[in-house]
């Protein structure tokens, strides 16, 4: 049962540190304001994105946009929370990985319901190459999705190498 409880505090880690940021970025910086923190690389920029990721569907009407993200999101969120409950099996992709997974769905979803779109505002570049702006919570999403792949490739070479 502490496996459940543990997944659960990384989740709600992520989601109030998701929630923090945005409401500090919200109140702070103005809508399309940057501020540089490293010159030629990063900046925070206050970005507000009613698609998915990469501004994907941003343009889509608004009305089926909303239901079709809001729906895929709580397909996610509870698929996330069904894998963490079930007791750990040997082949489970890493626990951890489906907490930060999980808690970043909810901070996106959360901004979805609330306000039909997603706070922005990490913004990465190098001359002008520009990542799309992001968050904490698709940063958590990322990084959880990276290890499951990681931790995969890696299960599947140590069969293949005995």
């Amino acid at each position: 049962m502490h496996f459940r409880l543990a997944a659960l505090v990384v989740a709600g880690a992520v989601f109030a540190a998701d929630r923090i940021s945005k409401a500090i970025i919200e109140s702070r910086v103005t809508t399309w304001e940057t501020i540089v923190v490293i010159p030629g690389l990063f900046n925070i920029v206050h970005t507000r994105n009613p698609g998915a990721a990469f501004s994907l569907l941003a343009t889509a009407d608004e009305g089926w946009r909303s239901v079709l993200l809001i729906g895929l999101s709580l397909i996610a969120v509870t698929l996330l929370a069904l894998l963490l409950w079930r007791p750990p099996q040997p082949a489970d992709a890493p626990r951890w990985a489906l907490a930060l997974m999980l808690g970043g769905a909810l901070g996106n979803l959360y901004d979805r319901v609330v306000a039909g779109e997603v706070t922005d505002f990490l913004e990465f570049y190098l001359g002008s190459y520009r990542w799309p702006a992001f968050n904490l919570a698709d940063s958590a999403i990322s990084l959880g999705a990276a290890w499951i792949v990681l931790d995969l490739w890696r299960s599947r070479r140590a069969r293949r190498d005995p």
